[in-house]
C-alpha cells in the first residue's frame, strides 16, 4: 500500500470518530465527505457538505474536522472546503448509516 493511500486511511478514521450530532452517524458514514486531497507536502483539503444549509453546527462540525485530521502525526494542515453542490441527499450515506437509522 503506498503511503499516500495509508495517509487516506487514517484521514477517513478520524473523520469517522466526528459524529453529526442530530443524527447518531458518523460524517463520513453520512456522506457529507465529497474529497480528500492530500498534497505532496502533506496539507489535506477536504470538501464536506452539510444535511442541510441551515445546519445548526455549520460551524462547528467542519472545524471538528479540521481539528481530528491535523492531529493526525504526519499531516501538516487541514482545510475544510464546505460546498452545497451536489446537494446533500440520503443516497450518499453508506449502506452501515442506513442500517444504523433504520433505512435499509
Amino acid at each position: 500500500m503506498k503511503e499516500k493511500d495509508i495517509l487516506e486511511q487514517q484521514i477517513i478514521m478520524a473523520i469517522k470518530t466526528v459524529e453529526d450530532p442530530e443524527i447518531p452517524v458518523d460524517v463520513y458514514e453520512l456522506g457529507l465527505i465529497y474529497n480528500i486531497d492530500i498534497k505532496t507536502n502533506k496539507d489535506v483539503e477536504i470538501e464536506m457538505t452539510l444535511t442541510s444549509p441551515n445546519c445548526p453546527v455549520a460551524e462547528s462540525l467542519p472545524e471538528e474536522v479540521r481539528t481530528k485530521v491535523e492531529n493526525l502525526q504526519y499531516i501538516n494542515k487541514c482545510k475544510v472546503n464546505i460546498v452545497f453542490e451536489p446537494t446533500w441527499n440520503a443516497s450518499y450515506m453508506s449502506d452501515e448509516a442506513k442500517l444504523e437509522l433504520g433505512m435499509l
